[in-house]
């Protein structure tokens, strides 16, 4: 069974810091495309970040671009996702996403190529 579980979430001061895990299960994490998303309430979700297959090749939303770090250990099947200078725009669940991928450098940004998704994990940024 597919399975990906996020965690690292919390609450943090703006300016500081989180690093979040997507953990998978029941596939090879080798042959998969890993997305991040978030939604804030009242919004619609939103693409974060995504990683290529090898790591080699990563996108990342404006927004975040520079503060915000994705990278991948496939032998630990784990997607992470550095957070740093947070600011409280950035409140949200933040959701990870596999989309299986025949060719090693694509990264997707739109939430409708991911076929598989975990549960999410809150991130509150506030003084």
């Amino acid at each position: 069974q597919v399975q990906l579980v996020e965690s690292g979430g919390g609450l943090v001061q703006p300016g500081g810091s989180l690093r979040l895990s997507c953990k998978v299960s029941g596939f090879t994490l080798d042959y998969y495309t890993i997305g991040w998303f978030r939604q804030a309430p009242g919004k619609e979700r939103e693409f974060v970040a995504s990683i290529s297959r090898s790591g080699g090749n990563t996108a990342y939303e404006h927004s975040v671009e520079g503060r915000f770090t994705i990278s991948r250990d496939n032998a630990k099947n784990t997607v992470y996702l550095q957070m740093n200078s947070l600011k409280p725009e950035d409140t949200a669940v933040y959701y990870c996403a596999a989309h299986f991928s025949p060719w090693q450098a694509t990264v997707l940004q739109v939430a409708a190529e991911y076929g598989s998704w975990g549960q999410g994990t809150q991130v509150t940024v506030s003084s």
